[in-house]
C-alpha cells in the first residue's frame, strides 16, 4: 500500500512540475485563462451580438448594406454569352472552363445552337485514366526513394483527383480528340465524383505499394514492372467504364444551326470531330499568373502538375496585375473568352453573384480588423486559387481603366447573376490568380519572356493545388 501511495504522489508531483513548465514555456496557465475569461464582459451590445452570431449565418450579419447600391450588370465590353453549364458535384471547373472557351469559338464559327456543349464526360474519362498512369509511372520513377521522401509522400497523398488546370484540357484534346455532349452524356458518377474518386484512390495506393515492392526485388525486370502496371490500369479502365461509360471510338452526330435547323448528319471519330470543331493550336495559349510572393517577369514550372505523363507540366509567367489586365482587356475587346481562376469564396455574395472586398464587414461584427495584403495572405496560406471560370466581360471607364469584370461560371444558371459572377476591379486585383491568354494579345516583349529557363517549384506548394 505504501509503495502504491508513494507512486501516486510521485506521478502527481511530476504532473504538477510538467504543468508548470508547459505554462512557463507558452502554455495557458490558470491565471491567463482567468484573464481571458474576464476580458469578455458579455454586456450590452456584446451580448446582443453574441446572441445574433450564435444563431445566424455570419455572412448575413456581416453584410455591408451600404455597399448594396454598388451592384451594376452593365458592361462596356462583353463576349456574347452562351448557355450556362453545370459541373454539378464535381471538381471539373478547369475542364468546363477550358471547353467553354473552345465552344464559344465553335458556336460563333459554325452558327451552332447556344446550348451546344462538348462532352465533359468523354474528356473526364481519359483524364482519370491518364492521371492513374501518371501516378503509377511516377511511383516507378521514384522507386529508389524512401516512403519518407517528400515526392513519394506527395504522390501517395495525391494519387488522383478531379481537379486540374488548362494544360490538361489542351493535352487531353490533342491526344484523344473531343465529341459533342450527346455522344457521351454525363453519368451519376461524372456529376458526383467523390465516391468513384475515393475508390480509385484506394486502388491506386495499394497498386503503388505493390510496384514499389516489386521494384525492390533484384530479379524484377523493367518489362515485368511495365506489364504489372498495365494489369493495374486494366482494372482502373474497368472501374471508369462502370462509372462513366465506355468512350465511343466513332459516332454519328447531326449538326444544327442556331435556329435548330439540320445542317448535316455525319459520322465522326473524336479526332475528326476535334479537327473540325475544336481545331486549336494550343501552343499559342499561354498562362500568366499574379503571385506577389515571387519575382515578377520570371517563368515558373510546377513538377508533376500535369494530367498526362507525356504531356506538359503547368508553366506560367508571373506578372503584375496591371500587365494581366491589359491582356485580358485586349482579348475581350476582340470577342475572345479566357480561362481564368481565382479565390472564388472570398467576399462572394452567393445570392447576387457579386464579388467585392466591401461586401462584408467582418471587422465591425467581431470588433477587430483583417489587414493582410495579397502577398501576406498567400504567404500564410490564407488565400490561393480555388476555382476556374471563363472571363468574358469588362466594364471600362472613359479613360479605358477597368471598373469591373464578369465571368461565366459552371454552377448552373440559377446561381449568381443568371449563372455569371461579377467582380469589382478591386476584388479582381486581390483575388485573381491565373489567366490563359492567346499569344496575339500578349505584347512581344512579354511573350519573349516565356523563352527563359523556368524555375521549378514542388507540387506540394499550396498555391498550385488543382482548381476545382
Amino acid at each position: 500500500m505504501k509503495k502504491i501511495l508513494l507512486l501516486t504522489l510521485a506521478v502527481g508531483c511530476l504532473s504538477l512540475v510538467f504543468g508548470q513548465n508547459i505554462s512557463q514555456n507558452g502554455g495557458l496557465s490558470a491565471d491567463q485563462i482567468a484573464t481571458l475569461q474576464n476580458s469578455y464582459k458579455g454586456t450590452g451590445v456584446e451580448k446582443a451580438l453574441r446572441n445574433a452570431v450564435v444563431a445566424n449565418d455570419i455572412n448575413k450579419l456581416a453584410k455591408n448594406y451600404d455597399n448594396n447600391t454598388a451592384f451594376d450588370a452593365h458592361f462596356s465590353n462583353q463576349v456574347p454569352s452562351k448557355a450556362i453549364t453545370d459541373q454539378a458535384s464535381s471538381g471539373r471547373c478547369w475542364m468546363f472552363t477550358g471547353m467553354n472557351v473552345l465552344r464559344a469559338k465553335a458556336i460563333a464559327k459554325y452558327n451552332l445552337p447556344s446550348d451546344f456543349q462538348f462532352s465533359q464526360c468523354y474528356t473526364f474519362f481519359w483524364d482519370q485514366l491518364e492521371k492513374a498512369n501518371l501516378f503509377l509511372q511516377s511511383i516507378l520513377d521514384n522507386r529508389t526513394k524512401s516512403m519518407e521522401d517528400e515526392t513519394v509522400k506527395w504522390l501517395f497523398q495525391n494519387p488522383i483527383g478531379d481537379g486540374g488546370q488548362f494544360t490538361g484540357v489542351a493535352n487531353l484534346i490533342e491526344k484523344y480528340g473531343i465529341m459533342p455532349k450527346e455522344a457521351m452524356p454525363e453519368t451519376y458518377s461524372s456529376n458526383h465524383t467523390s465516391q468513384m474518386s475515393s475508390l480509385i484512390k484506394l486502388r491506386l495506393r495499394e497498386d503503388g505499394l505493390i510496384l514499389r515492392e516489386m521494384a525492390n526485388n533484384k530479379s524484377t525486370t523493367e518489362k515485368m514492372l511495365q506489364d504489372k502496371k498495365m494489369e493495374m490500369l486494366k482494372v482502373i479502365y474497368k472501374m471508369l467504364v462502370f462509372s462513366l461509360g465506355e468512350p465511343p471510338t466513332e459516332f454519328t452526330w447531326t449538326q444544327r444551326n442556331a435556329k435548330g435547323e439540320i445542317v448535316s448528319t455525319d459520322k465522326y471519330t473524336p479526332k475528326s470531330f476535334a479537327a473540325k470543331f475544336a481545331n486549336e493550336d494550343f501552343s499559342k495559349y499561354y498562362m500568366v499568373m499574379n503571385d506577389p510572393t515571387r519575382e515578377y517577369y520570371r517563368v515558373y514550372e510546377i513538377q508533376y502538375d500535369r494530367h498526362v505523363y507525356d504531356g506538359q507540366n503547368w508553366r506560367y509567367l508571373n506578372l503584375p496585375m496591371s500587365d494581366i489586365a491589359d491582356m485580358a482587356i485586349a482579348s475581350i475587346k476582340d470577342s475572345t473568352n479566357m480561362y481564368f481562376s481565382c479565390d472564388v469564396g472570398k467576399f462572394l455574395d452567393r445570392e447576387t453573384g457579386y464579388m467585392d472586398i466591401n461586401n462584408y464587414d467582418y471587422g465591425s461584427l467581431f470588433g477587430t480588423s483583417f489587414n493582410m495584403d495579397k502577398r501576406q495572405r498567400i504567404a500564410t496560406y490564407a488565400s490561393g486559387s480555388t476555382h476556374a471560370m471563363t472571363l468574358c466581360a469588362v466594364d471600362l471607364d472613359k479613360d479605358g481603366r477597368p471598373l469591373k469584370w464578369m465571368v461565366e461560371n459552371s454552377w448552373g444558371n440559377k446561381y449568381g447573376h443568371n449563372g455569371f459572377l461579377i467582380m469589382t476591379n478591386e476584388w479582381f486585383n486581390e483575388y485573381m490568380f491565373r489567366l490563359v491568354v492567346e499569344s496575339k494579345y500578349i505584347p512581344a516583349t512579354t511573350l519573349k519572356l516565356f523563352d527563359q529557363t523556368p524555375i521549378y517549384l514542388p507540387p506540394w506548394d499550396p498555391l498550385f493545388a488543382p482548381e476545382e
